[in-house]
């Protein structure tokens, strides 16, 4: 019997048949915009029939073990199966959670990419250094769900932190799950420059963008103001004698973006170019926002800089999100990437509070 998951299976296999065939058109390779919107819809698609066909073999072998279990009249062996069929339970109901989630984003910009901009705030050099840590967790989170992460641009310190460091993660409907990650991060532990053994408090910035289509938002040329000049190092130097580093303004706004990652200023324009685009639809998403619900400004802080969203307290072992008023245990997991039970969560309560709105 088909199931509405099914039905939803067989649109998108063939969506995702019909993307193939569209992206070998040299009709729509020379179409740059649209080559782009189908490429992604391509990759998601690959991602979410990837999640499927790992769900089925996982539901096979719980169905085998299912079978074990009945049939065995070891009692050690009955254990051993009763494990392993409750860890597949367990896996089953993650891979379907995350494929109806995917079928059924509830908002477009869930669907999208996302560039992330990390900032060191209060703190100095140990605001620096966990601003690295958490670009590593995202990287890492993003390893997981078989992501892409892009370098756009950073600004090291010489002890291994960043003042600022700027990461587009493409190759699924990132944002629904890394949209909650805009605000200030707090950490509390000894630094390891600190010989008395103090616990300082210091924080960093989260910018969470969805990327924004040329299609969705044009900008016209004539409000940018585009200079090149050669990269800079740490101390200001010169790194190289080429003009490839970029500076776009948008003159209506105001808005700079800088990027120098690239060693061509024809890749470090196009980068600067999809990281103002990115800004430019937050700008006017956050001017729609001041219209809409206090409930959910309330849970996602409409990606507000000054909003303290989450503590990580070290010598604790404990992250609290301020938002959800819950702790959660074992921060080295978390720095590792695993981020999912807080984000299932913030989701659950988004859910939750749409939900009360919507009554």
């Amino acid at each position: 019997m088909a199931t509405p998951m099914n039905e939803d299976i067989r649109r998108a296999q063939q969506r995702f048949e019909e993307l193939q065939s569209l992206l070998q058109d040299p009709a729509v390779i020379a179409a740059r915009d649209r080559f782009a919107l189908l490429g992604r819809e391509y990759r998601e698609l690959d991602g979410l029939l990837r999640l499927h066909r790992e769900l089925e073999l996982v539901d096979r072998a719980r169905t085998a073990t299912a079978r074990e279990l009945k049939t065995t009249s070891d009692d050690d062996l009955r254990v051993l199966a009763e494990r392993e069929l409750a860890a597949l339970t367990e896996q089953a109901q993650s891979l379907r959670d995350r494929l109806n989630a995917g079928l059924h984003p509830p908002h477009p910009n869930d669907r999208k990419d996302v560039v992330i901009e990390i900032r060191s705030g209060a703190g100095g050099g140990e605001a620096a250094l966990f601003a690295a840590e958490l670009f590593r967790m995202y990287l890492r989170y993003a390893e997981r769900n078989g992501w892409r992460s892009q370098l756009i641009s950073e600004s090291p310190t010489p002890l291994g932190g960043f003042k600022e460091v700027i990461v587009e993660l493409s190759g699924g409907p990132i944002y629904r799950y890394l949209k909650f990650e805009s605000g200030v991060h707090r950490v509390q532990r000894v630094p390891v420059t600190e010989k008395s053994g103090r616990v300082h408090t210091s924080t960093v910035t989260v910018v969470v963008l969805p990327e924004a289509d040329e299609v969705e938002l044009t900008i016209d040329p004539k409000d940018l103001d585009i200079t090149a000049s050669t990269a800079r190092g740490h101390g200001g130097q010169s790194v190289n004698t080429t003009y490839s580093a970029i500076r776009v303004l948008h003159k209506p706004t105001g808005i700079i973006v800088n990027c120098q990652d690239e060693r061509s200023q024809t890749q470090n324009r196009e980068k600067a170019l999809r990281i103002l685009r990115a800004r430019l639809l937050a700008h006017q998403q956050e001017r729609r926002q001041s219209q809409a619900s206090a409930t959910r400004k309330s849970l996602i802080g409409g990606g507000k800089r000054a909003e303290k969203i989450r503590t990580y307290n070290f010598p604790q072992d404990r992250l609290t999100d301020h938002r959800l008023r819950e702790s959660f245990h074992g921060l080295a997991k978390i720095i590792n990437g695993d981020l999912d039970p807080i984000v299932k969560r913030l989701q659950a309560e988004e859910k939750r509070l749409a939900g009360e709105h919507a009554r």
